[in-house]
């Protein structure tokens, strides 16, 4: 590839072009290719390449745990109507229609991984997604109303096709808090997605807002547009915690048997004595 012809890609930004150029010139002389063609691949790749770093930007901004994704969620511990429903969601056709998605269910029920486990999901799919302890969301929003951006803090959300929302039913609000987490879901309703997960039925929801028609606004608008997810079952993390004190009991008992040393036993006359190699078993001779 001529100098000029690298300076006008990287002109143009584009990277993956002159990468891999010269190698997909070689294949298509070999194979035969025509201009076309040779461009179209080179095209592919610079957009794949693309799509790529772009996945990681926004895998990097949501914030999401690393560790829960689809590859790691026990998918046959979850209840047989999601388990069902995990692929399309995945696919994010409710995010296009700015539907909610809540997780209900009591601690240990792996509301959270299920949760993130889509929200990575939807990344690779295009979306922007954050995520954030609900505890953290509120601080947030709080701290830029205390400094008079709350509009320009909200606007910044706004960027987010979806917010997943962590352990709503573990927070109670004064006053203040209260009225900033009602105007974030207010803003985003029918508009933009929410993903919550939540210890508490909606009939304790007034633990969280303090006030009856706050909270029957909330839930309205939250609802409105939804789909409810019930994971039921034993916890995840007590079922975790017995597997692993089997196993540690399991270590354990396999130690004390390596650790068994059994005395040698010798044929033959029982009485004291030396073993005389060359006399015949069972016969000994003992020195005077």
């Amino acid at each position: 590839m001529n100098t000029s012809l690298e300076m006008l890609l990287r002109e143009l930004k584009l990277p993956t072009f002159l990468a891999h150029a010269q190698a997909v010139a070689i294949e298509a002389e070999r194979e035969g290719w025509g201009f076309t063609r040779y461009l179209h691949t080179l095209a592919e790749l610079e957009v794949e390449e693309r799509r790529q770093r772009r996945i990681q930007r926004r895998r990097k901004e949501s914030r999401l745990p690393a560790s829960k994704t689809l590859t790691t969620l026990d998918r046959a511990r979850l209840p047989e109507p999601i388990r069902r429903q995990l692929p399309t969601l995945c696919e994010g056709h409710f995010v296009d229609k700015a539907q909610n998605l809540l997780a209900f269910g009591l601690p240990g029920r792996g509301k959270t991984h299920l949760l993130c486990a889509v929200g990575h999901a939807l990344i690779e799919q295009g979306y922007r997604v954050l995520f954030s302890p609900a505890y953290q969301l509120l601080q947030r929003l709080l701290t830029a109303k205390q400094a008079l951006q709350l509009e320009k803090e909200l606007r910044k959300l706004d960027g987010f096709s979806v917010i997943i929302l962590d352990d709503i039913g573990y927070i109670q609000q004064n006053r203040q808090e209260m009225e900033v987490l009602f105007t974030f879901l207010a803003e985003r309703y029918e508009r933009k997605s929410v993903l919550i997960s939540s210890n508490l039925v909606f009939s304790q929801w007034d633990r969280i807002f303090q006030d009856p028609m706050t909270t029957a606004a909330a839930i309205d608008r939250l609802v409105h547009h939804a789909l409810i997810l019930e994971l039921t079952g034993p916890s995840f993390r007590t079922q975790h915690a017995k597997q692993r004190q089997h196993e540690v009991k399991l270590t354990e008992a396999a130690a004390q048997c390596s650790s068994i040393v059994t005395e040698p036993v010798i044929e033959g006359n029982d009485q004291p004595g030396e073993i005389n190699p060359g006399i015949g078993r069972g016969q000994t001779t003992v020195d005077t």
